[in-house]
């Protein structure tokens, strides 16, 4: 069911995508890298995309606004923000703008897969939640 599960991974470090794209290929999810915030943007208008993981500090774009336009324009869409910062108020304000789960730079390879499995669990539910509301009544 994994395999159904499209990750897309969004940080303009290519050894730290490199490394999260590795992790979650080998536990059997589907993942796109890309380096910026508008590129993440463009590849969603066109692809189905089910988690978005993306650093918090990044040029042009940061992954604040990043996660606004995404809860906008994809909130079907959960997103988990990555900080090398580890403060409370990274963490807090990531929360708040609506984020499903954050991970703290520099990360364990088992803490961020427990930290999308959280997410993948949580998609699924929310899927099957949308699923039954949409029926039609009998």
């Amino acid at each position: 069911m994994k395999n159904n599960v499209t990750i897309l991974i969004v940080d303009d470090d290519p050894m730290v995508r490199g490394v999260l794209e590795q992790l979650l290929q080998r536990k059997g999810y589907n993942i796109k890298g890309v380096d910026s915030a508008r590129e993440a943007l463009e590849f969603m208008k066109s692809n189905k995309v089910d988690l978005v993981v993306s650093d918090i500090s990044m040029p042009v774009m940061s992954g604040y606004e990043l996660l606004q336009v995404i809860k906008k324009s994809f909130p079907q869409v959960g997103v988990i923000m990555m900080t090398g910062y580890g403060d409370a108020y990274s963490v807090k304000e990531a929360l708040s703008l609506g984020a499903d789960e954050y991970i703290t730079k520099p990360f364990k390879g088992q803490e961020v897969a427990l930290i999308i499995e959280r997410a993948y669990w949580r998609f699924l539910s929310n899927q099957k939640a949308v699923t039954v509301n949409t029926k039609a009544p009998i």
